[in-house]
């Protein structure tokens, strides 16, 4: 009978989720939104089916899980080193001042000292779920704004160890020594992440590689689910969170050969179970004890969303960030969530906490979940407006000055694709400029003695600082689609006569590309098909110019109206 109660709870929070996924898109709003309101619809404070929500707990945690251990594939430890000297000092001293301004109006919450920096802790760490969701969504992850809020997160989660340890000494009757927890406490995450990252990572890759060579699919799936549910579980030894301990685990295998396959495997239970962790989310929200005390609601909301975006954008101002980054940060981090819980659920174990106070952090991170992709929606709007304020040049921004005459190129993004535009624009004395988000990159590239500005190519201002107005043409090599979209606009607002050469991320982004005036639109699917094509002509005794001739006009009609299919396969002309 246990294991039917499982399934009909499982079931039940899927089909409810469903239908309130789909309800939130027909309004159109976020698929998050019915989710938490399908969690709200089946959880014990509202009338009708009350669901076991500690089945759907349970299950929510291995959303977390697989979400973080597939953040972790997608990161290298050299994008999130790079990005140590903003993201820790930012994400520990907003944290820090979010604490002091929970404590600095306790009274208007009606909460003691020692409650009042227990919850201001606990509302100082955003939601990675929530954030890195979001960043999905608009196809932002992969951009350098994207890296730097997982950059942010992962300091804020990593703070967790910390705060897990204070909470004992701040306990009524509690220990003074915190001194020494907490040192240990540390001392046993740093072990873990020391030793995850070297033989633990040695030993995963070792045994993934091994198992792909089998060609068993099924093995290797199982091997993936496995690694990372093992390595998460293991955190807990070592006093981490086992969300933390999953991404530290997917960091650990993203440099393998393996690791993109391990990423594709793990996608359909990481989308299945975190769809779970907003349902266990909404279901643990009392709204009567919600209304009674929405005055101290508001003031925590006020705290969280436009408070900590606000301590976000100023830092990230401070700390010389392009508005672009500025406004993703602020709107991303603007809400509290899972490691929130944790923390929340020991402070009212150790009588830090009441009941009132734990129902505010739910409703809040419940609240803060629905906003933040509502402001993510207005990110351009926040730009705009922080183009009206007097901004410091980016940190590590160079403008290349006179360095390079009028009619350069700008190539952003120079990975394996905008490299070999760069090699083919060397030798012919073209001179060009690099744009591009990882700043060892541009110091060797500036050591050798070529213009290259490090920043977001999206952002106006780093473009500008790349002479976007008296470039030639454009080449924009980035991977995701929102900054290459939004890069292709400023560009021709700065300079409407600029050349814009772009790599689609996706066929679907190749006709607003040309609206926004893309000279040429690459569509890497499109051109590894014509190939194969052109390629298989040839092998069959085609003459190779009338092959070539056949591949450019089936080119000519994939990206003048998309690839007109007729039943059979062959396009509507039959060539």
């Amino acid at each position: 009978m246990e294991e039917l109660g499982l399934l009909t709870a499982l079931s039940v929070a899927l089909v409810v989720a469903l239908g309130g996924g789909i309800l939130a898109r027909a309004l159109r709003l976020p698929a998050i939104i019915g989710y938490l309101g399908a969690g709200i619809a089946i959880s014990p404070f509202t009338p009708g089916y009350v669901a076991d929500g500690h089945v759907i707990r349970q299950l929510a945690d291995l959303g977390v899980i697989f979400l973080m251990f597939g953040i972790g594939l997608h990161i290298r430890l050299a994008d999130l080193m790079a990005l140590k000297s903003v993201v820790v000092p930012a994400a520990l001293l907003r944290m820090a001042a979010v604490t002091a301004l929970t404590v600095a109006v306790a009274s208007t919450l009606g909460l003691g000292t020692r409650e009042a920096i227990a919850l201001g802790l606990t509302i100082s760490i955003a939601s990675s779920v929530v954030a890195i969701r979001g960043l999905e969504e608009r196809g932002e992850l992969d951009s350098r704004a994207g890296h730097i809020v997982v950059g942010w997160l992962v300091v804020e989660d990593l703070s967790t160890v910390l705060i897990l340890t204070l909470l004992p000494a701040l306990a009524p009757g509690g220990s003074s020594g915190v001194l020494v927890p907490t040192l240990i406490g540390l001392a046993k995450a740093v072990v873990f992440v020391v030793v995850m990252l070297t033989v633990g990572s040695w030993m995963v890759q070792w045994v993934l590689a091994r198992i792909a060579r089998t060609g068993s699919r099924e093995l290797f799936i199982l091997a993936t689910v496995g690694s990372a549910l093992g390595i998460a579980s293991g955190a807990a030894v070592f006093g981490v969170s086992v969300a933390l301990g999953a991404f530290i685990a997917g960091v650990a295998i993203s440099e393998a050969e393996t690791s993109h396959q391990a990423a594709a495997d793990v996608l359909p239970f990481r989308d299945a179970f975190a769809v779970l962790f907003f349902v266990s989310t909404g279901m643990l929200l009392d709204p009567v004890e919600v209304i009674a005390h929405w005055p101290a609601l508001l003031v925590v909301l006020v705290i969280v969303v436009p408070g900590k975006a606000l301590l976000a954008l100023g830092l990230a101002r401070v700390l010389r960030q392009e508005r672009r980054t500025t406004a993703t940060l602020a709107l991303s981090l603007a809400q509290i969530g899972e490691f929130s819980f944790i923390v929340a659920h020991q402070a009212m174990d150790g009588g830090l906490m009441s009941g009132m106070t734990y129902n505010l952090v739910l409703a809040t991170a419940v609240l803060s979940t629905v906003l933040t992709p509502v402001l993510l929606a207005n990110i351009g709007r926040i730009e705009a407006l922080l183009h009206r304020v007097p901004w410091p040049t980016p940190r590590g921004a160079q403008s290349i000055g006179e360095v390079v005459a009028s009619g350069h190129v700008i190539v952003a993004g120079y990975g394996r694709v905008g490299r070999l535009t760069g090699q083919a624009l060397a030798p012919r004395g073209q001179s060009f400029v690099v744009i591009d988000g990882d700043f060892s990159l541009i110091e060797a590239l500036r050591a050798g003695g070529m213009p290259a500005v490090w920043g977001d190519a999206a952002d106006a201002e780093v473009l500008a600082l790349a002479g976007v107005v008296r470039a030639r043409a454009l080449v924009l090599a980035v991977p995701d689609e929102s900054t290459a979209l939004l890069a292709a606009a400023n560009a021709r607002r700065l300079n409407p006569e600029i050349i814009v050469v772009v790599r689609a991320p996706g066929a679907e982004s190749a006709e607003e590309l040309r609206r926004l005036g893309a000279a040429q639109v690459v569509v890497p699917e499109y051109e590894g098909g014509i190939e194969m094509m052109r390629a298989l002509l040839c092998v069959l005794g085609v003459d190779e110019d009338e092959a070539s001739e056949v591949a450019s006009r089936v080119r000519g009609q994939y990206y003048l109206s998309g690839p007109p299919l007729r039943a059979d396969g062959f396009t509507v002309d039959g060539g």
